[in-house]
């Protein structure tokens, strides 16, 4: 990350956390982006998310918390760190950018702005079903490639350079916590969109497969239980685990930092 980010940052559970709206991010992506078709220098930004799950697991794992600091934004997926901010600083967050939600507003401004999508992660089924359901959302979007997230290491460097043959603007990398943010802080240097983003099982609610928790869960933060009610064997354990010292690290490791820009 850049010891200077070109936007205002919060620390919420101990990671210092974008104070970006959805729209922000939108003119940022598109921003950024075009900036990287001009400039043969360019590294791709990392934009990864923060939530509970995050939170507690970068408090616990070192090597996990090192990718998410590499991040260049690092923006407010749960409701429970936009709460944090508002509620233990005088430098907010303005709103919740759960990517669920922040793929479609990315996929109505690339449209509109002529930037590129590459889908990377998932099944095959589901990836080739996202794609096949933003592109008959959103005509004018243009998903250069796809890839299911089935791959071995050995193979990323043939993947980045179908991702780059492709003229992909935004790659978004679904394979899941922690892999999708190894995958971008490990081949970043070889890819030259304008922007990584981690999306996890995004592709999953775009196509339907996975639903989203009621209106008035989602803004209560309690999103969680739904998905939880949802998958009970899958996550139960997950969230025995990480809620209790994500909500202590929310309590005692959030604080507005000194300066504009931090």
């Amino acid at each position: 990350m850049s010891e200077h980010p070109d936007h205002p940052r919060v620390l919420v559970g101990g990671l210092k956390t974008a104070r970006l709206s959805r729209r922000d991010l939108i003119a940022q992506m598109v921003a950024d982006c075009a900036n990287a078709r001009v400039d043969i220098d360019h590294v791709p930004k990392l934009v990864f998310t923060t939530n509970g799950h995050s939170v507690a697991l970068a408090a616990t794992d070192k090597r996990f918390r090192r990718l998410l600091e590499d991040a260049d934004i690092l923006h407010a997926d749960g409701q429970p760190i936009v709460f944090a901010s508002r509620l233990l600083t005088d430098t907010p967050i303005p709103e919740r950018s759960a990517t669920t939600d922040f793929i479609h507003d990315a996929a109505e401004a690339a449209a509109r702005h002529g930037l590129r999508f590459f889908l990377l992660g998932g099944s095959e089924e589901t990836n080739a079903q996202c794609a096949k359901t933003l592109r008959r959302m959103y005509p004018d979007l243009v998903i250069a490639g796809r890839r299911n997230g089935y791959f071995a290491r050995g193979e990323e460097i043939g993947i980045c350079d179908v991702i780059n043959r492709s003229g992909a603007d935004v790659v978004w990398v679904g394979l899941g916590v922690p892999l999708e943010q190894e995958f971008c802080s490990r081949n970043r240097e070889q890819l030259s969109a304008g922007w990584l983003v981690t999306s996890g099982g995004c592709f999953n609610f775009v196509t339907g497969e996975y639903s989203r928790a009621p209106e008035w869960m989602q803004t209560s933060g309690f999103e969680w239980l739904y998905r939880l009610w949802r998958e009970p064997k899958r996550l139960w354990r997950r969230y025995a685990l990480t809620n209790p010292l994500a909500a202590l690290l929310l309590l005692v490791a959030t604080a507005s930092l000194s300066g504009a820009r931090k």
